[in-house]
């Protein structure tokens, strides 16, 4: 059996010792390792995965036995435990289609058991991959919170899902919401990003996946591409090429949750790759 183990904590010495002696005590081996201190917060971070023929509750009681004295904040899961997605989307495609096809092939570690939407656009492309579909009222969040706790959704993904959702929502599902944005942040905002971007003859277009916050597309960043374009670039391209992006940068960030290597530091994020 393979364990995934994350630590946080504030940094202080023996921590890397007890965590390698606790594997050690309950017959485990180490197959990866990374560890990071942020020299703003102090802040260190640690995720190891290792294999242990010991049921997942006697590595627990090891690693907390050793590592209690650190007030870390720790999580032990089976590597072969699927998180669980609520996909949120609104009328484009591109995103949900590269989720469920890198899916199908086994690159993403995820189950998508629902498609939220506030259109009905999307319907067949989720039911042709036996997903069900749920199409509701713009801004009914009930259906929304209900569904989190019923299907024991692990996190959230807006995969082009136009609609702000609430305070409220975002405050209980904190580090647990991404969304795609439509440029490499900071950058243009509102309506037609593309044609705003033509107008202003830019000569490089992106796109940034981050975690929902109250503050709009304000929350800390997770993945971020760019391509380069020129003056000879239509809105219409700039569209293709910012789909292609969106699609690859939101499939990267998907699968950095699902494998537990994102952890947060205020308004950062540290990334094991």
């Amino acid at each position: 059996m393979q364990l995934i183990a994350t630590l946080q904590c504030q940094d202080q010495p023996g921590i890397v010792n007890a965590m390698t002696s606790a594997i050690l005590d309950c017959a485990g081996n180490i197959i990866e390792n990374q560890q990071f201190t942020d020299p703003i917060t102090n802040l260190f971070v640690m995720r190891t995965k290792f294999d242990t023929d010991k049921p997942i509750k006697v590595a627990e009681e090891k690693l907390f036995s050793n590592l209690q004295k650190f007030s870390p904040k720790l999580l032990i899961r089976e590597s072969s435990n699927k998180k669980k997605v609520l996909i949120l989307a609104s009328k484009e495609s591109h995103c949900l289609r590269d989720l469920f096809y890198l899916m199908e092939l086994g690159e993403l570690p995820i189950e998508i058991p629902l498609v939220i939407s506030n259109h009905n656009v999307l319907r067949d492309l989720v039911e042709s991959n036996r997903t069900r579909f749920i199409k509701i009222d713009d801004k009914d969040e009930d259906v929304i919170s209900k569904s989190i706790e019923d299907f024991g959704i692990d996190f959230v993904v807006l995969a082009r899902y136009m609609q702000i959702l609430s305070e409220s929502l975002c405050e209980k599902m904190s580090g647990q919401i991404i969304n795609i944005h439509h440029s490499f942040l900071p950058g243009f905002k509102g309506a037609k990003p593309y044609h705003q971007a033509y107008e202003k003859g830019v000569k490089i277009i992106g796109a940034t996946a981050h975690f929902v916050t109250q503050e709009l597309d304000e929350g800390p960043i997770i993945e971020q591409d760019v391509t380069q374009v020129s003056h000879a670039t239509t809105p219409d391209e700039l569209i293709s090429i910012g789909r292609d992006i969106e699609r690859r940068v939101l499939s990267k960030a998907v699968k950095l949750f699902a494998e537990d290597r994102i952890f947060q530091t205020k308004n950062r994020t540290i990334i094991f790759n």
